[in-house]
């Protein structure tokens, strides 16, 4: 005789927020709307706001499709045990249907509203993180977050895209640096919490290779992360005060990187370096997109 498995009762709507991973959407809604604003064309307000909620509501889909796949991780992770699934507030056919659907809506509004080419590569956002990183590379390799990290590299082409129909040089060039800036900030956080991930069999680096394997791969990853970030202004490509900006907050990135490479682990001071790059790298890509607008319609 089976035992009939008990209904969850209906989420609330903060469930259904707290899928989304609003915290995250945050700042692909920014470097989304900073790339449509920089384009050289105005854009209508209408087309402008449809264009970033589409944007939104696709980071969204893929974060609620992530936690779908990943509950059982997120149950065993204790920065991630009290999400909406491994907390027991939501049946996983919910968040399944809720991804999908809001999957759909994102891109067929972006295509029907704004242009075809931005919601093809909002398509394709969607399907690298989750079936690319979430299903493919996170539990296979160490490098997951490397080639992972595009799908958050997306966002600057489709602001530029909804904006102009097409890619430019400057949007492959913000691709590349949220392409590049995602390993280090991304490292800098599993340094100090790699326990959850080894609990969870996530082979993240500092879990597969070990913390100095990974505080040079930081360092590394900086070298080329610090080129994309200036190489706009000598192309000519942004003015002299996306210049400033991007040299100087650079230059603070690569300080910090430098002292986690560097640095040997003191029982006196806990992981401290790896927190202060782990805040400054969000702050980083906020500032340096935010310069590259007022660089736009300052200097226009």
């Amino acid at each position: 005789m089976t035992t009939a498995t008990p209904l969850l009762p209906p989420a609330d709507w903060r469930d259904f927020l707290a899928l989304t991973k609003p915290r995250v959407m945050t700042l692909v809604v920014f470097t989304g709307l900073c790339g449509m604003l920089a384009a050289p064309v105005h854009v209508h307000p209408v087309i402008g706001f449809t264009a970033i909620l589409c944007i939104a509501l696709g980071a969204g889909a893929a974060g609620a499709l992530n936690q779908w796949y990943e509950a059982d991780i997120d149950a065993v992770m204790r920065r991630t045990q009290k999400r909406p699934l491994p907390a027991g507030r939501m049946d996983r056919q919910a968040a399944l249907h809720f991804g999908v659907g809001l999957s759909a809506f994102s891109v067929l509004l972006m295509g029907l509203a704004v242009n075809i080419a931005a919601a093809a590569i909002l398509l394709v956002s969607i399907l690298f993180y989750v079936l690319i990183y979430t299903v493919w590379l996170k539990r296979r390799t160490p490098q997951n977050i490397v080639i992972g990290g595009a799908a958050g590299a997306f966002p600057p082409l489709i602001g530029w895209a909804a904006a102009t129909g097409e890619i430019a040089l400057l949007p492959f060039l913000l691709f590349m640096l949220v392409f590049l800036w995602t390993p280090p900030h991304f490292w800098a956080l599993a340094l100090f919490v790699k326990t959850d991930y080894a609990n969870a069999g996530v082979p993240m680096l500092p879990v597969v290779a070990g913390e100095r394997v990974t505080r040079v791969q930081i360092g590394l990853y900086t070298i080329p992360m610090a080129i994309a970030a200036v190489l706009p202004w000598p192309l000519g490509l942004a003015g002299a005060i996306y210049g400033v900006v991007s040299v100087s907050m650079t230059a603070g990135f690569a300080a910090l990187a430098a002292l986690v490479a560097l640095r040997r682990q003191r029982l006196d001071d806990p992981m401290k370096p790896e927190k202060r790059l782990f805040s400054y790298s969000i702050l980083y890509l906020f500032v340096i997109f935010g310069a590259l607008v007022a660089d736009r319609w300052i200097l226009a």
